[in-house]
């Protein structure tokens, strides 16, 4: 598995990277240990979790898988943000901060998070609480990187701004919803993310299951599916869009892969992208994942790949 820095600051991760948004949802300890110990075998070494996944289950799993290898891992975990019904004082998200690193620590059974993101931005407090309190944590050594998602281009610029300014830790990544099926991030927010030297980390780069090729027009959603279980997810099962899926399986089994395969090989082609988050439930899927990351499109690849309709 071949690996790529996060950004002009930040360590290392593989392209493909295991997102862990499943433990503790919908796998359970063991089920998760099998995945995370499938991920390493295969040479995957970055994994992205958060506090509130599995309401924190997911980041004591993966701690517990991790167990000894844990210095073959870039863990990285995300910080929730204020409660939505706690007016904000100053010094509230200072505090919201600093104790979700002290649990995240705790519950992954590690003395330091590799990346730690602002899992969203907050409205209300000054952009300088944040980056002064995670100033502090790098300086403390909890924290060896602080990334950020779930953002505008303009706070990225902002982000990347106030670090020069005041000369502290910059923001090493975006994490962003990215796939062959969601592009609006293209027109903004990757722009500013490669002008801030920061790395692009996408998320459902299968378009939550649709680019999986487990989906047929005309056909019902698989029981337990993403598109069964979520209006959001099933929203983008359109006419247009499966007929773009055609296309894409036709353009993969013309040069022997699979959608999945194109899907996530596409997005570790596009400038920029560091590592790309790929959930699964079973040792299975993290196989199929990983392998994606064999297939390095040429430009040629790029320049026949289908384009999909206007409008």
């Amino acid at each position: 598995m071949r690996t790529r820095p996060l950004g002009s600051a930040g360590p290392a991760v593989s392209i493909v990277g295991l997102g862990c948004n499943n433990f503790g949802a919908r796998l359970g300890a063991a089920e998760s240990a099998a995945v995370v110990h499938a991920a390493l075998d295969l040479g995957i070494t970055h994994f992205d979790t958060a506090e509130m996944y599995g309401d924190g289950a997911s980041e004591e799993f993966l701690g517990a898988a991790l167990g000894s290898r844990r210095d073959a891992a870039v863990i990285a975990t995300k910080v929730l943000p204020r409660p939505r019904d706690e007016q904000y004082t100053p010094g509230a998200l200072r505090r919201r901060i600093l104790s979700g690193c002290e649990d995240s620590l705790r519950r992954l059974g590690t003395d330091r998070i590799d990346v730690y993101y602002q899992h969203f931005p907050d409205a209300e407090a000054p952009l300088s609480e944040a980056m002064e309190t995670f100033e502090e944590l790098v300086r403390s050594g909890k924290v060896l990187s602080i990334a950020c998602s779930n953002v505008s281009a303009e706070q990225i610029e902002a982000r990347a701004a106030f670090a020069t300014e005041r000369d502290v830790a910059p923001f090493v990544a975006a994490q962003i919803e990215w796939s062959l099926l969601r592009r609006a991030v293209e027109a903004e927010i990757v722009p500013a993310a490669l002008k801030a030297d920061m790395g692009i980390v996408p998320y459902f780069p299968l378009a939550s299951g649709m680019l999986s090729g487990k989906y047929r027009a005309g056909e019902p959603f698989p029981a337990g599916s993403r598109l069964a279980s979520s209006s959001y997810f099933a929203a983008m099962a359109t006419e247009e869009n499966f007929a773009y899926l055609d296309a894409l399986i036709a353009f993969a089994t013309d040069r022997g892969h699979s959608v999945l395969e194109l899907a996530i090989a596409w997005l570790a082609a596009q400038d920029g992208v560091a590592s790309v988050i790929a959930g699964a439930t079973s040792p299975e899927q993290v196989s199929a994942n990983a392998a994606a990351a064999g297939w390095s499109l040429t430009e040629d690849d790029l320049a026949a790949l289908p384009q999909p309709a206007a409008g």
